[in-house]
Order: structure tokens, then C-alpha cells, then sequence
């Protein structure tokens, strides 16, 4: 198989496999003080079309004073301040990543992203259409809002990457112009007998350089990413009722046995007990 230097959609097999769901639950302004307790199992898409606002969360104070995106990939409680009288006009969503906080996707996000709207390359007519639609009534105005939450949030997926804003993890490693063919290639094909050197080649680097880079870049192996993102389809499987055995051979495992060893090294719990674990989730 040829390997082009840029090839495979770096988002298209994330977010097939774990895809992420959005469902709008306010639009209008939000005065003075509110406090938002953590909804566990569920992040928050916030789009503040006029401010300013302040927002707290753990340790951390934002001021937004020019139309804004704020994502919590996450649960998380926080805090909006804003003029006790005009408030901060904006439109919320919340976000179900499939699989809960195990997505590779909200794993590799930081606890919060903030950007200004006008940053988001190429996101004007869209917010335009969701705020257009975010406050007026009008015939299938949820489904049409969520699905363009949907959208927005692929585009600062894509804003993320190709700044290389995120700094560790899956995220900085398809930020990166060599490493990302090679993590785009164990994500297409995780049933490979992938070497280093296999994917080395793939990212057009030496084994070394490639090795270390990798690691710098992500923090971890590519022998450990591997492992993580075939461990994370089986779970996915697994949480669709598929049997261990048909599993064990789509992500790369030779045998059942082999896969529960993986598998435990990686989350800590054999499958049966994670699937047990996992059961009314």
C-alpha cells in the first residue's frame, strides 16, 4: 500500500467511530450571577454572540468581552458574571461524546477551550445561520440547531489542529505535518501488524526520529497509542454487544486471550469486567 504525504481525513475515522451529538438547551441572555453544576456524562458548547462576561471554573477567570466560543469537553461546574440588567446574550448546547469521557475525541481536549468567533476560520455563515435560527421560532428549529452545533464543533476540531493550539496527546500528533499520516494510518487500519518502521515509512521519517518525536509530541509511544486506540474500538464494540472473539480480530488481536491482556494492561480491567463495569452506561 502507498502512503501519500497527506493522506486520509484526519477527523473522518475519529468521528465515525466516536461520533459526537450535540442538543441545544438555551438561547437568550443570561443575567447576573449563574452557576452551572456539572452534568456528569455531558460536555457544553457555549456560543456568546455579545458580552461581556466573566466565567469561573476550579481555579481559572475568563473575561470575554468579543463574541466567543467556549467549549467544556467535559462535566464541569462553572460560573458565568455578566451585567445584572443586559446580561450576555448567547446559545448553549450540550455535548454527549460517545463513549463519555473515554472518546479519544473530548480525551484529548483540554478542560476548556475558549476562542473568539472571528478566529474560527471559516465559521461565519454558519453562526450566522445558528444564531439566526438559535432566536427565532420557526419549524424544526432544534433539529436545524443542533446539527449546526454538529458543524461548529468539527470546525474548531479542525481550527485546533491546524494551529496546533493543544499541546500533547492525539490532538498535537495530527497537528503535526509527518506524525499525523502516521496516526491517520493506525486509525484507518487498527487490525495491522504495525512496526515502528512501518510507521516510520508511513510518516516519511527515520525509525529513531520518528520514535522520539512521537513521544515529545504525545507523550507516549506509538506502540502505546496503538494499543490505546485498539482498546478503545474494542470498548466501543463491546458496548454495542458485539462478541469478544469477532472483536479480538478487527482491532488487530490474535485471539481473545491476547486482546484481554491489552486490554487489561491499558484500562486496568479485563473486558468482561469492564463491560460489567460499564453495563447501564
Amino acid at each position: 500500500m502507498i502512503w501519500s504525504s497527506d493522506r486520509g481525513d484526519r477527523l473522518a475515522v475519529l468521528l465515525d467511530r466516536f461520533a459526537v451529538s450535540a442538543q441545544v438547551f438555551n438561547a437568550g441572555a443570561l443575567c447576573g450571577i449563574n452557576t452551572l453544576e456539572a452534568d456528569m456524562g455531558l460536555g457544553q458548547l457555549r456560543l456568546i454572540r455579545q458580552g461581556p462576561l466573566e466565567v469561573v471554573y476550579g481555579a481559572t477567570s475568563l473575561r470575554i468581552d468579543e463574541p466567543s466560543l467556549l467549549l467544556f469537553p467535559r462535566a464541569l461546574t462553572h460560573r458565568f458574571i455578566s451585567d445584572p440588567v443586559r446580561g450576555a446574550d448567547m446559545t448553549c448546547a450540550t455535548l454527549r461524546f460517545e463513549g463519555g469521557d473515554q472518546n479519544p475525541i473530548c480525551a484529548a481536549l483540554p478542560d476548556a477551550v475558549c476562542l473568539p468567533l472571528s478566529g474560527i476560520h471559516g465559521a461565519g455563515d454558519v453562526l450566522a445561520l445558528l444564531f439566526e435560527e438559535a432566536f427565532t421560532q420557526r419549524c424544526g428549529r432544534t433539529a436545524l440547531v443542533n446539527r449546526l452545533f454538529e458543524v461548529v464543533m468539527i470546525q474548531v476540531l479542525r481550527q485546533l489542529m491546524e494551529t496546533g493550539e493543544v499541546k500533547g496527546g492525539m490532538l498535537a500528533g495530527l497537528s503535526h505535518p509527518r506524525l499525523r499520516n502516521a496516526i491517520v494510518a493506525m486509525h484507518e487500519a487498527p487490525a495491522k501488524d504495525w512496526t515502528l518502521e512501518d510507521l516510520a515509512r508511513v510518516a516519511g521519517m527515520s525509525r529513531t526520529v520518528f520514535a522520539s518525536t512521537f513521544r515529545e509530541s504525545l507523550g507516549i509511544t506509538p506502540g502505546q497509542y496503538l494499543q490505546g486506540w485498539r482498546v478503545g474500538l474494542a470498548q466501543q464494540a463491546l458496548r454495542h454487544g458485539r462478541p469478544l472473539k469477532v472483536v479480538a480480530s478487527d482491532v488487530g488481536y490474535g485471539s481473545e486471550a491476547a486482546l484481554s491482556r491489552a486490554f487489561k494492561a491499558h484500562s486496568g480491567l479485563s473486558p468482561r469486567e469492564w463491560k460489567r463495569a460499564h453495563a447501564t452506561h
